[in-house]
């Protein structure tokens, strides 16, 4: 009995290994994050895209804002970087998600998607690729939740580069 009881402390104290530190090897240290390109195709399906100037610079700037917050990676230049990462800007859109009864929208997605690549800046190896990864979020536009278009822009972009990050210090 007494070692059963024990048996059953063990594993219950023992956890599943869960962890929120970084699965990167420890050879990385230093990430650089290049100028992102604007492949936005504005001409083509303009019924939901939104257009926001700078969106690529933006979007770097919050990636790099996000490491520099997760503090796993420090930021480098390309020549003094362990991993590079390249990127792309693919889309921005907006969806409706909700109507009222006289079919006003209520509520949008907005969703911002790039394409990534990570890759060892020593070997030049490709670690791995992620071609349409995306940030969202949604927002009211009335109502006591209601926020601007730009908000919630903001907002997907923090998704966005907490996702990038996640993505590149998890490791999954």
């Amino acid at each position: 009995m007494f070692r059963l009881i024990a048996v059953l402390l063990i594993v219950s104290f023992s956890g599943c290994g869960y962890t929120t530190g970084s699965l990167l090897p420890p050879k990385y240290k230093k990430i650089s994050v290049e100028a992102f390109k604007n492949k936005i195709a504005y001409v083509e399906n303009t019924d939901n895209r939104l257009y926001v100037p700078s969106l690529e610079t933006t979007v770097r700037t919050s990636i790099i804002d996000r490491f520099l917050f997760d503090g796993n990676l420090k930021i480098a230049d390309p020549q003094n970087a362990d991993l590079i990462l390249h990127g792309s800007l693919v889309d921005i859109a907006q969806d409706d998600l909700r109507q009222d009864s006289n079919q006003n929208i209520q509520e949008y997605r907005i969703r911002i998607v790039v394409s990534l690549a990570m890759e060892d800046a020593q070997t030049h190896t490709l670690l791995w690729r992620e071609p349409s990864f995306t940030g969202e979020t949604t927002y009211f536009l009335t109502g006591p939740q209601a926020e601007s278009q730009s908000a919630a822009i903001d907002a997907a972009l923090t998704d966005l580069a907490t996702r990038v990050v996640d993505r590149t210090v998890e490791n999954w």
